[in-house]
C-alpha cells in the first residue's frame, strides 16, 4: 500500500519523536528508545540525501506541520514564513513601486533573498523571472503544502548553490484519500487588504496507485495609502509638483533648492492657478508663507498605493504507479498563475530620464510671456515679466494623465516524473523536471520624455490648468511592458547505500549526479530600455547557461554515541567556471537525553544570468570629484555635475564563497519539557553587490583599500558602452587623476560579509485531564552583522537583534484554543542628523476551531487582535519597513473546511 511511501515514513517518524509538533521547536526530540529507531524504516531529511532511521541530525531542522499553517490564519507561504525568527531582518514582499511587483521571497540569516535557497519536494525551486535571483515564495500555494523544513544552516555541499543562510524545504501533499474543501475571508478593521481563499483536493489510492489533484485560488486586495492613518496623518509632500525652477549654468539642477527656484512675493515657486489653496487635502497645496520658501506640493499618499493587490490561482496533481515490488513511477505537475496591481503617484517631469523639462522665453507656458503675446499664466505681473528671457525649469506633475498602473502577471508551470526503486541493497531515485516562469509586466499613464517637450511649448498642454483638455490625447504618453521568463531543464540521478560495517553500526553512502540548463530573460519595451521613458527604465538582460554537478555524503557511525558525516559536492558552469563544496558534521548523543552537534561547511553563490548579462543602461551619474566639477564648471562644485554612466552586466563576475560552522545542543529534559540552543558563525567572501562611480575611481586612483577585481582605466575617448571592456572609467588626458569623462558600472565581487548569533527553543506539553496544552518559545538573536570588518549594524534601523514568538494551543474535546505571540525587538539609528528610535513590535494573534461531528472544522479568529500600526510608521508617516512589519492591522477571519 502506498501509506508506506517517504512522505507518511516521514510523518509518521515525526510524530514519533514529536519533531513536527510547532514550527519554532526545531526538532528538539529525539529517540526515545533505540529499539523504536530500529523499526522505523529509513527516511531522507532536509539537509542530507542520505537514508536515516534518526530525523535528529547533526544539522537544525524546523518542521512546520500543515496545521501549524492552518493555525497562523495565514493564507499563503511567504506571509507564514516572513514572520519566522530566522527570517531576521526581514525580506521582501509584493510592493506598489517597486520594479519586482507580483514577488515575495523570504531571507534567512538577514543574508538576502539570493543567498537563500527554497526547495519544492526535494529539488530546487525556478529562479524568479521577476527579480532575476532568489525564488518567488507568491508561486507556492498554500493548500498543496504538507510541512515545511527548514534548515537554518548552509548546505552547498548538499544542494549546490545559493544554500549559504539556509534551505526551505516546502514539502508537498502527496498522500491523500477522499476530498477536501475549504473556503475562507478576512476583512481587515482598516480599509483594504481584504482576503479570500478557496481550494478543493481529492485524492485515492490502491494497492498499486495513488493520485491527487488540487486546485486552489486566495486573493488580497490592494492596500492604498490613504487607507491607513498612520501613512497619510501627514501628506505625501514633493516639490515634483508645480514649480518654477531657474536653469542653472551647469544645466536642470534634480531638485528644486533655495537657489534656482522663483520667488514671487505671493506664490513663491509655486505656479500659479493649479496650487492656490493651500489645503494639504488636495493634490497640489502650497507650503510656506514667504517668497523665499512658498513652494507647490504634491500630495503623492492620496493616489499611491503601498501593497499590491495579488490573486494566486493554482492547480497541482501528484500521481505513481508501483511497476513491482522494487520499482515505481511517479509523476508531479503543476500550474501556478499569480496576478498583481499595484499604483504608483501619477509621474513627475523631473529628473528625467531623457532630460528636465524647459520653458522657453516667448512660449505660451513661460511665466513671462504676456497675454497679449499668447502666454497661459493667469496671474502674470510685473514680477513673472522680468523673467520673460531666461529659460526656466519646470518641477511638473503630470496628475492629469493619472496615476501610474503596473499589472503583472506571472504564470509558472512545473512537471517532473522518473523512477523510484532499489537494485539489490542500493536505493535509486532517477528522473526528469521542467520548469517555466513567465510574466509580463505592463505599466500605463508613463510619459515618453521626447513627446512630453513640445506640448508644453506649444502650449496645446497648460501647466496652469492642466486638467481643462485631454492632456490623454497629446501623444505623449506610453504603456511600457517587461516579458520575463525563467526556464529550468533537469535530469537527475541519486543512489543510497550501506557501505560496511563498523562496530559501531553500518556505514552508510549516497551519490548523484545532476544535469541542469538554465534560460532567462528580462527584456524591456525599447523606449525604456532607451531611457526615453520617464518613471520607468531598465537594462534587459537575457542569457543561458548549463549545469553539471556531482556530489556525496557518507555516514560513520564511529562509537555508538558519535556519528560522522562528510559530504561534498562540485559543481560546473559553462559561463564563469566551478566550483567545489564540502562540509563535515558530528553528532554526540552522550546520553539518552542529551544531543551534541556540530558542522563546519564551505558553500558558493553563483552569479545569477542576470548578473552577468544585463544590458548597458544609460545612467548619467553625479559626482562631487573636483577635478571633473573643475573641467566642467570651471570651480569646484556647489551642487553635483553629471557625467556619462552606463550600468550593466559584468562578464567577468565570480562566485561568492562562504565558511560557516555550527554548534548545538538538544536536552529533552522531562517528558514535558524540550529544550535546544544552535550557535552559528557565517562569513562570506567575495559578495555580489553593485558598485558606485565613487568605488570604481578611488579604486582606480589607489585611494580605496577595498576594490573589487577587474575594474579597468579606459583610454579617454573610447566608445562606450561596450560590454566587453568590462567596469572601469576613463579620465581627461588618460590621467587618472583628472576629470572622469566616462564609466561603466555594474555588479561586483566586493568585501567580506560576516553574521552570527544564537537561536534557542523550549517546548513544554502538558495533559491536563480535561484538556492538552502545548507551549513552544523561540528566539532568534543576532550577535554580528558587519561588512568588510566595518562596525556591528546589528540594532540599527532595519535590523532587530532578537525576534521571538511564543505558540500556545490548548485542545478541549472538539474545540481548539491557539494564542501565538510575535516579537521584532527595538532598533536605533544614530548615523542620521537626527538620531531615532524605533520600539518593539509585539503582535497577537488568535484561532478558536470547532472540530465539527460531521468531518469540518470552522475557524474564528484575529491576527494582530491589538491592531498593531508597523512599529516605525509614526516616524516616517507615508513609508514604513514593509520587509519587516506588516501593515494589515486588524484582521478578523472565518475558515470552513469539509471532509468528505
Amino acid at each position: 500500500m502506498f501509506t508506506n511511501n517517504k512522505l507518511s515514513k516521514a510523518v509518521r517518524l515525526a510524530v514519533a519523536f514529536g519533531a513536527a509538533s510547532t514550527a519554532a521547536f526545531t526538532g528538539a526530540v529525539f529517540a526515545q528508545e533505540a529499539e523504536e529507531a530500529k523499526n522505523v524504516e529509513r527516511i531522507e531529511v532536509t539537509g542530507s540525501r542520505l537514508q536515516r532511521t534518526d530525523i535528529e541530525g547533526a544539522l537544525p531542522v524546523t518542521v512546520i506541520s500543515r496545521e501549524e499553517l492552518s493555525v497562523s490564519g495565514d493564507i499563503s507561504v511567504s506571509d507564514y514564513l516572513r514572520d519566522t525568527n530566522f527570517n531576521s531582518f526581514g525580506s521582501y514582499q509584493s510592493t506598489s513601486g517597486s520594479s519586482f511587483g507580483g514577488a515575495s521571497t523570504v531571507s534567512l540569516r538577514g543574508l538576502g533573498q539570493g543567498r537563500t535557497l527554497i526547495l519544492i519536494d526535494g529539488r530546487r525551486a525556478p529562479t524568479s523571472p521577476l527579480t532575476g535571483s532568489g525564488q518567488d515564495l507568491n508561486s507556492i500555494p498554500m493548500a498543496a503544502v504538507e510541512r515545511i523544513e527548514v534548515l537554518s544552516d548552509g548546505a552547498s555541499a548538499v544542494y549546490g548553490s545559493d544554500a549559504i543562510g539556509g534551505v526551505i524545504n516546502i514539502i508537498t501533499r502527496k498522500d491523500f484519500e477522499g476530498a477536501e474543501f475549504t473556503y475562507g475571508v478576512g476583512r481587515p478593521t482598516q480599509a483594504g487588504g481584504d482576503t479570500e481563499e478557496m481550494s478543493f483536493v481529492i485524492g485515492t489510492a490502491t494497492d498499486k496507485s495513488r493520485m491527487l489533484f488540487g486546485a486552489s485560488m486566495n486573493n488580497r486586495d490592494v492596500i492604498f495609502t490613504r487607507d491607513r492613518d498612520y501613512w497619510y496623518q501627514s501628506p505625501g509632500l514633493s516639490t515634483y509638483s508645480n514649480n518654477f525652477g531657474v536653469k542653472q549654468p551647469t544645466g536642470h539642477a534634480t531638485s528644486l533648492g533655495n537657489g534656482n527656484r522663483l520667488k514671487h512675493p505671493t506664490n513663491g515657486a509655486a505656479v500659479p492657478g493649479l496650487c492656490t489653496n493651500g489645503d494639504d487635502s488636495d493634490l497640489f497645496y502650497t507650503t510656506g508663507s514667504t517668497a523665499d520658501n512658498t513652494t507647490c506640493q504634491y500630495n503623492h499618499s492620496a493616489t499611491s498605493a503601498q501593497l499590491t493587490a495579488l490573486k494566486n490561482t493554482s492547480l497541482f496533481g501528484r500521481s505513481s504507479y508501483q511497476i513491482n515490488d522494487d520499482w515505481s513511477l511517479y509523476f508531479n505537475g503543476d500550474m501556478t498563475k499569480v496576478k498583481s496591481f499595484g499604483r504608483f503617484a501619477a509621474l513627475p517631469s523631473s529628473p528625467w530620464v531623457g532630460g528636465a523639462i524647459s520653458l522657453l522665453p516667448g512660449t505660451p507656458n513661460h511665466p513671462g510671456t504676456a497675454p497679449e503675446d499668447g502666454g497661459l499664466n493667469p496671474f502674470y505681473d510685473s514680477y513673472y515679466a522680468s523673467f520673460a528671457d531666461q529659460e526656466l525649469s519646470l518641477y511638473h506633475r503630470f496628475a492629469a494623465l493619472g496615476p501610474r498602473d503596473n499589472t503583472v502577471e506571472n504564470t509558472t508551470l512545473s512537471f517532473s516524473g522518473g523512477f523510484e526503486g532499489t537494485i539489490g541493497e542500493v536505493t535509486v531515485d532517477m528522473g526528469a523536471r521542467y520548469v517555466e516562469g513567465r510574466a509580463l509586466n505592463l505599466g500605463q499613464n508613463y510619459v515618453v520624455g521626447g513627446l512630453a517637450q513640445a506640448p508644453i511649448t506649444s502650449g496645446r498642454y497648460n501647466i496652469y490648468d492642466p486638467f481643462a483638455g485631454n492632456a490623454s490625447a497629446l501623444g505623449m504618453t506610453a504603456t511600457t511592458n517587461r516579458d520575463m521568463f525563467s526556464v529550468v531543464k533537469e535530469f537527475y540521478a541519486n543512489a543510497s547505500f550501506d557501505v560496511f560495517d563498523l562496530p559501531a553500526g553500518t556505514v552508510a553512502a549516497a551519490v548523484g549526479a545532476e544535469y541542469r540548463e538554465e534560460r532567462f530573460q528580462d527584456k524591456y519595451d525599447l523606449l525604456s530600455a532607451a531611457g526615453q521613458v520617464a518613471g520607468s527604465s531598465g537594462a534587459s538582460s537575457a542569457g543561458a547557461r548549463d549545469l553539471t554537478s556531482l556530489f556525496g555524503e557518507m555516514l560513520f557511525p564511529v562509537l555508538e554515541t558519535l556519528d560522522v558525516e562528510i559530504a561534498g559536492r562540485f559543481d560546473k558552469y559553462s559561463d564563469y567556471g566551478s566550483d567545489f563544496s564540502p562540509k563535515i558534521a558530528a553528532r554526540w548523543k552522550p546520553i539518552d537525553d542529551l544531543l551534541v552537534r556540530a558542522s563546519y561547511g564551505e558553500g558558493f553563490r553563483a552569479p545569477t544570468l542576470k548578473d552577468l548579462t544585463s544590458e548597458p543602461a544609460f545612467g548619467a551619474a553625479f559626482t562631487n570629484d573636483p577635478a571633473t566639477c573643475i573641467a566642467l564648471t570651471g570651480a569646484l562644485c556647489t551642487s553635483s555635475v553629471q557625467i556619462t554612466t552606463y550600468s550593466m552586466g559584468n562578464v567577468n563576475l565570480q562566485s561568492e564563497q562562504s565558511k560557516q560552522y555550527s554548534l548545538g545542543i538538544v536536552w529533552n529534559t522531562t517528558e514535558w519539557l524540550n529544550m535546544s540552543v544552535d550557535y552559528y558563525n557565517i562569513e562570506i567572501d567575495g559578495a555580489i553587490s553593485t558598485t558606485g562611480l565613487a568605488t570604481v575611481v578611488d579604486c582606480l586612483r589607489g585611494t580605496e583599500s577595498v576594490c573589487p577585481p577587474g575594474l579597468t582605466q579606459f583610454p579617454n575617448g573610447t566608445p562606450i558602452p561596450n560590454q566587453s571592456l568590462g567596469l572601469g572609467a576613463m579620465f581627461e588626458g588618460n590621467n587618472v587623476n583628472g576629470a572622469i569623462t566616462g564609466a561603466q558600472l555594474g555588479s561586483v565581487n566586493l568585501g567580506v560579509v560576516n553574521t552570527s548569533g544564537f537561536d534557542f527553543t523550549a517546548q513544554t506539553k502538558f495533559d491536563l485531564g480535561w484538556g492538552r496544552l502545548n507551549n513552544n518559545f523561540s528566539v532568534s538573536y543576532v550577535e554580528e552583522y558587519s561588512a568588510n570588518d566595518g562596525p556591528n549594524a546589528v540594532g540599527e534601523d532595519g535590523r532587530p537583534e532578537l525576534r521571538a514568538s511564543l505558540t500556545n494551543g490548548l485542545a478541549v474535546g472538539d474545540f481548539d484554543v491557539n494564542w501565538n505571540i510575535n516579537l521584532i525587538d527595538s532598533m536605533d539609528d544614530v548615523n542620521g542628523t537626527v538620531p531615532y528610535h524605533i520600539p518593539s513590535w509585539v503582535t497577537h494573534n488568535i484561532q478558536v476551531t470547532y472540530n465539527t461531528p460531521w468531518d469540518a472544522k470552522l475557524s474564528f479568529g484575529m491576527n494582530n487582535l491589538t491592531d498593531k500600526d508597523p512599529a516605525d510608521a509614526a516616524l516616517f508617516s507615508t513609508s514604513y519597513n514593509s520587509e519587516l512589519y506588516s501593515p494589515w492591522g486588524r484582521v478578523p477571519y472565518v475558515r470552513y473546511t469539509q471532509r468528505f
